[in-house]
């Protein structure tokens, strides 16, 4: 039984939208921008039609992303970066858990509204349900993590220190700079939302380019965009 093509009732050809999709999570740029950029080429689209893009197929994208490098995350499993980041949403404070490989990839983002063991609880079991259980955690000097895997039997491998953690706070800018340019959130939803694709795609175009020849990144850079326009190719 073959797939259904997700772009399938759409007018615009399914490249136009893979574009307009990876400008928008990829880049620190707003639907207007988006939309001016589209222009520029030769495409009329509206702003409204690109947030609909995103809404609709940018956590399908994410999703193929990930099932495509399940195989390659098994060295994910060595050490974790765990942190939170402060998010407001209408005003009121929300926390964005994330953990993060040694590499600087993305594992796992989560929203709540509270900061305490439980919600810590939520966050590493999900994590862990997905990826499975890490050999090293590493995290701030916050207890509530203290807590919480001290509850899973998993308190004797944590490491706390100044700057060990830097992997994990390196690892917000990206997002930050996402959020400014998208004036915050308005709903828990969308932030959770947002988040899931925003890291799944980060993970796929992320290079480290300061550890690789100029040679071997524009390789690297070419495979991953073709990757990502072979999404759901027919």
């Amino acid at each position: 039984m073959t797939k259904r093509s997700p772009f399938k009732y759409f007018k615009t050809s399914p490249e136009i939208i893979r574009l307009a999709v990876m400008l928008y999570v990829r880049f620190p740029l707003s639907l207007r921008n988006v939309e001016d950029l589209l222009h520029e080429r030769g495409i009329d689209v509206s702003h409204e039609t690109v947030r609909y893009w995103w809404n609709r197929l940018g956590p399908m994208f994410a999703s193929e992303i990930r099932k495509r490098r399940v195989q390659d995350m098994r060295s994910s499993r060595w050490r974790w970066h765990l942190d939170e980041m402060f998010v407001k949403i209408n005003g009121r404070q929300h926390y964005l858990w994330r953990a993060v490989d040694h590499e600087g990839e993305v594992l796992e983002s989560f929203v709540t509204t509270t900061r305490d063991k439980t919600a810590a609880l939520k966050f590493l079991r999900k994590a862990m349900r997905r990826h499975g259980r890490p050999e090293e955690v590493v995290t701030d000097r916050l207890r509530t993590y203290g807590a919480a895997l001290k509850e899973m039997g998993r308190g004797d491998d944590r490491e706390m220190g100044r700057w060990v953690n830097n992997r994990a706070e390196n690892s917000h800018l990206p997002f930050r700079r996402r959020e400014r340019a998208m004036q915050r959130f308005r709903q828990m939803r969308c932030l959770q939302k947002f988040a899931s694709v925003h890291a799944s795609v980060s993970n796929h175009f992320n290079q480290e380019r300061s550890l690789s020849s100029r040679s071997l990144f524009k390789l690297n850079r070419t495979a991953a965009l073709a990757e990502w326009r072979g999404l759901y190719a027919e």
